[in-house]
């Protein structure tokens, strides 16, 4: 309940060995709550294309990221999964297929989920 890293799994467009930039940021929302609501502080990871297409690639695990919204027990968590291909330091000239991400978090409890 607050923070969760993850790792991205794509796959390049192109043959490319350029730096692409993903970024998360999630946020909980309990009942009775809106949904439009600001999405916490994004963390960003950097992975380098391999240069071959069609090859499924694995990012880096990112570092913490923080949920906004307070999160507590019996909220539901949103998570918004972007590529930041303005950031001056993306390199990565092809697209990005993002293939799955992989949420790491901590349980606390024998019946977490």
């Amino acid at each position: 309940e607050g923070t969760v890293t993850y790792q991205v799994f794509w796959t390049p467009s192109s043959t490319n060995t350029g730096n692409c930039i993903f970024g998360l940021q999630g946020v909980a929302i309990g009942d009775n709550d809106t949904i439009d609501v600001v999405y916490g502080t994004a963390v960003n990871i950097t992975d380098a294309g391999i240069g071959t297409i069609e090859d499924q690639q694995v990012s880096p695990v990112s570092t913490a990221v923080t949920i906004a919204g307070s999160p507590a027990v019996d909220q539901q968590t949103y998570f918004q999964l972007f590529r930041d291909a303005n950031a001056g330091t993306d390199t990565f000239t092809g697209d990005a297929r993002v293939l799955g991400i992989k949420i790491f978090f901590t349980t606390d409890a024998a019946n977490d989920a």
